[in-house]
């Protein structure tokens, strides 16, 4: 079976659009392409309980947890909102995406 293709990269800006967490915005860290899913610095928060291995402490840790890539959209700096995006050719053959509503490239 042949999943979707995700439109997001690792390093994108993007704005949580429902759950706990919408409209903030984050940075990519990692993209799950496997569960569609994404994890975005500061948002999403889950507290983890760990025990001491060795000489490392155990303790309360939080982190990231993944985000389902339907949740997230692109944040357009220009436009300052989320948008969509659609790929362009370039004059020397490279594709990159654009913002729809104003044209900017995601792709710098």
């Amino acid at each position: 079976m042949q999943g979707n293709k995700l439109r997001i990269k690792k390093g994108d800006t993007v704005m949580v659009i429902t759950g706990k967490d919408s409209k903030k915005t984050g940075k990519i860290l990692r993209v799950l392409s496997k569960k569609n899913s994404v994890l975005v610095e500061g948002l999403n928060i889950i507290k983890r309980h760990t025990r001491a291995r060795g000489n490392q402490a155990g303790g309360i840790e939080e982190k990231e947890a993944p985000i389902h890539s339907s949740n997230v959209m692109l944040f357009c700096a220009k436009c300052n909102k989320p948008v969509r995006s659609k790929r362009n050719i370039l004059e020397n053959g490279d594709k990159a995406r654009i913002c729809i509503k104003c044209g900017e490239s995601f792709d710098k």
